[in-house]
């Protein structure tokens, strides 16, 4: 049997078109992966190229070791906090430290040291006093043994913390501080008196 050319060129046609069919989507596929991969590698250099230029909020790092710094902080001042102690009643009470220096805005902590001299429990409530009187409402105690009354067992002796910060709208022309506490006792236990025998 003769070849016949009019049915084998249609034949041989599909069969090219086919071939270059898949050789196309081959390609087409190839390309599909390469684009994939390429997206998926730009992130890590989009990161660091927002890290070295500092352009993206986004790409910042996650430092949650490193200390936050407070941007409240006036830097540029320096206020002298002193310390003072006034007692009414049978206590050692006084400052450990007389004076701290502190930037508006930053946290210090200082100590008070009581001693019940006596040889009974003791009740007592400290009250601060500010000087010069403008800086009272700048004078930010976050902890202090003033909010609450102090329970003294007999002859005990305790260091109480004052945590504050001076606020940054104290006046410049206040560049001293001076905190107070008056420390009385509340109520009197009296002696419990002793029937005559």
């Amino acid at each position: 049997m003769e070849p016949n050319p009019q049915i084998d060129q249609p034949v041989k046609a599909n069969k090219a078109a086919s071939r270059e069919n898949a050789v196309m989507l081959g390609k087409l596929f190839v390309i599909a992966v390469v684009m994939f991969g390429f997206g998926y590698g730009l992130i890590p250099v989009y990161r660091q190229i927002c890290e070295l230029t500092g352009i993206n909020v986004l790409a910042q790092k996650d430092d949650s070791d490193a200390p936050v710094g407070n941007t409240q902080i006036d830097s540029t001042r320096t206020v002298t906090v002193e310390f003072d102690a006034n007692t009414t009643g049978p206590w050692r009470f006084r400052p450990v430290t007389a004076s701290v220096q502190v930037h508006p805005g930053e946290m210090a902590t200082v100590l008070y040291e009581v001693v019940n001299s006596q040889p009974r429990k003791m009740d007592a409530q400290a009250i601060p006093s500010y000087a010069p009187q403008q800086a009272t409402r700048h004078f930010h105690k976050i902890e202090c043994f003033c909010f609450k009354q102090q329970t003294l067992g007999p002859n005990e002796a305790r260091q109480m913390p004052v945590v504050f910060y001076v606020d940054a709208a104290l006046p410049k022309s206040v560049k001293t501080i001076t905190l107070s506490y008056t420390f009385f006792e509340v109520g009197t236990a009296a002696a419990p008196v002793k029937p005559d025998a």
